[in-house]
């Protein structure tokens, strides 16, 4: 995942890669274990800096948060990463400030950002595809079943007196000599 960039001239520069478990595995803390994904960068290289797109699409393997089976899960997205040449220091994260004695990126990190913001917060099977074993399971402990009636209005007191707050009544701490 090294493009060396030196040798390349001035223009439009595409890149395919082929993104799968060993890429995964050799990421430190990463929260994909497997996946299948194809990364497409094009990279336009200008005279102070390049400007990266990456787009993503494939599919990951991953635990389904509800009954943590195994699922695939479809990823499709993109990515603007822009590269440039000096010595200040950047805050923006789309922004990548290069050496200029540099002469090649390692795009491993923003393919892997690319890929894990794609993901979403919650990973669920759709609806009746969950282990059912697991699904019997869950329902059994379930805090809240499903099937629980909702909780009637007059449960739901919105005039209680106990949160009512009276704006004359506040602490004065100015007498503390704790300051």
């Amino acid at each position: 995942f090294l493009i060396p960039f030196i040798g390349l001239k001035i223009g439009k520069h595409l890149f395919d890669f082929e993104v799968g478990n060993s890429f995964f595995e050799s990421m430190e803390y990463s929260i994909i274990e497997q996946g299948n994904v194809k990364v497409t960068l094009e990279l336009d290289k200008k005279e102070t800096m390049m400007i990266a797109l990456f787009h993503a699409e494939g599919i990951i393997n991953t635990l389904c948060d509800r009954c943590n089976t195994p699922m695939d899960l479809e990823i499709d997205g993109g990515y603007k990463l822009i590269y440039k040449f000096g010595l200040e220091e950047e805050e923006d994260e789309m922004l990548v400030v290069l050496h200029p004695d540099s002469y090649q990126i390692d795009i491993a990190n923003p393919i892997y950002e690319l890929i894990t913001t794609q993901l979403p917060l919650r990973v669920l099977h759709d609806e009746g595809e969950c282990d059912e074993e697991m699904w019997e399971l869950l329902q059994q402990h379930i805090v809240n079943p499903e099937d629980e009636e909702d909780l009637d209005d007059e449960d739901w007191d919105d005039d209680d007196d106990e949160w009512d707050f009276d704006e004359d009544e506040t602490d004065s701490d100015d007498d503390d000599d704790d300051d």
